[in-house]
Order: C-alpha cells, then sequence, then structure tokens
C-alpha cells in the first residue's frame, strides 16, 4: 500500500509500506494492505512506518487526521519529527 505523511510545511514521507501504527484518539490502531475504507483523528503520540516485516521508521506527531482509500494512507498532521 502507499503512504504519505504531509504537514502544512511539506511532504515528511512518500512510499510503499508493509503497514502503519498510529495514534488514534483513543488508542493505537494499525493499518495494513487493503484495509477497508477508513477516516479518524490522530492523538499526540509515535506513529511507526513497517516498510517491510522487520524494518522500522518512527516518527512523532501532532495531532491530526489518516484516510484510508483504494489502498492509499493519507496522514495529515499538524507536525512531526523524525526519531
Amino acid at each position: 500500500m502507499t503512504l504519505e505523511i504531509l504537514t502544512p510545511e511539506k511532504k515528511l514521507y512518500s512510499g510503499e509500506v508493509y503497514g502503519v501504527l498510529l495514534p488514534g484518539i483513543t488508542g493505537l490502531f494499525e493499518i495494513l494492505d487493503k484495509h477497508a475504507p477508513l477516516v479518524s483523528a490522530l492523538g499526540k503520540g509515535n506513529l511507526k512506518i513497517l516498510k517491510e516485516k522487520n524494518r522500522f521508521e518512527h516518527y512523532t506527531i501532532q495531532s491530526g487526521f489518516v484516510e484510508v482509500l483504494n489502498n492509499k494512507v493519507t496522514v495529515l498532521v499538524e507536525g512531526a519529527t523524525a526519531l
């Protein structure tokens, strides 16, 4: 699936991923390949990109939203920093 992480200033990430772990406002949740369509609010916390089964990238994010549609995940956040 394709993942894009966008802030008001720039595009932080764009590429093919195995999955993504996100901090929802009521707890963590994971999105994997061929996930059903979804729109959800995100809270402040850590976002984990699963590039492959054993390769990860981490970001600390501020609040935002995630949209899943047609095997594409778009994450819109106020701010983020790579860990």
